[in-house]
C-alpha cells in the first residue's frame, strides 16, 4: 500500500472523531458534517504539502479546526448561535478541596505514568472521547478551544460573547471533570 492510500485510510478512520468533535462545537451534526467533510478535502487536496513535522491525524484536525471557527462565526452572523449557559451548579468539584485551597488528600490527582505511552494508546482516546462527550456541552466547548484548538482566553471570550472570570471557571471545572472521568476510565481501566 502507498502512502496515498494509508492517509486516506487514516482519514477514514479518524472521521468519527472529527464529526464529535464538530458536533461538539457546532451543535448542528449536518453542520458538523459539512465542515468534517470540507477538512478532509482539504488535507486529500493538500496532502503533498504535509511535511511530517506532526502527526497526519493533528494536522487534520489543525485544518477541521478553521473550518469550525469559520462555520461559528457564521452561524453568529445568520443568527444561528447558541450561547452557553453558565453552570454554576456543580459543587462536587468544591467538595475536593479543603477551605485554604488545597487538595483533599483523598482527591488528589494520580499519576497517569509517562504522557507519551497514555498519547500513543488507542484506549486512553477512547476514554478521552467519553470523557469529553461526558462533560456538560459549555464546558466541552471552552475546553475543546482551549487546549485542542489553541485559541487564547480573549479569543475564547470574543468568540462565546463571555467574560474572562466566567472562562477561567468553566476551564477550571472542565479539567477537573475530565482528570476524574479520565483516572476512572483510563488508570482503573473501567468504562467512562
Amino acid at each position: 500500500m502507498d502512502e496515498k492510500e494509508s492517509r486516506l485510510q487514516r482519514l477514514t478512520a479518524v472521521r468519527p472523531r472529527l464529526v464529535s468533535f464538530a458536533l461538539m462545537h457546532l451543535r448542528d451534526r449536518s453542520q458538523a458534517e459539512d465542515v468534517v467533510q470540507e477538512a478532509m478535502m482539504s488535507a486529500i487536496e493538500k496532502n503533498d504539502s504535509f511535511a511530517g513535522r506532526s502527526g497526519y491525524e493533528t494536522w487534520v484536525f489543525g485544518i477541521l479546526k478553521y473550518k469550525i471557527l469559520d462555520a461559528m462565526r457564521a452561524q453568529k452572523r445568520h443568527g444561528h448561535w447558541q450561547p452557553l449557559e453558565d453552570e454554576d451548579d456543580d459543587d462536587t468539584i468544591d467538595r475536593q478541596f479543603q477551605k485554604n485551597g488545597h487538595w483533599r488528600k483523598d482527591a488528589r490527582p494520580s499519576s497517569w505514568g509517562e504522557p507519551e505511552a497514555a498519547f500513543e494508546s488507542d484506549h486512553f482516546w477512547q476514554v478521552f472521547d467519553a470523557c469529553m462527550i461526558a462533560l456538560p456541552d459549555s464546558a466541552a466547548r471552552i475546553f475543546s478551544l482551549r487546549e485542542l484548538m489553541g485559541l487564547s482566553t480573549d479569543d475564547i471570550c470574543k468568540e462565546m460573547g463571555i467574560k474572562e472570570n466566567n472562562c477561567w471557571v468553566m476551564l477550571h471545572r472542565a479539567r477537573l471533570k475530565l482528570r476524574a472521568c479520565i483516572e476512572q476510565g483510563w488508570l482503573r481501566g473501567e468504562t467512562a
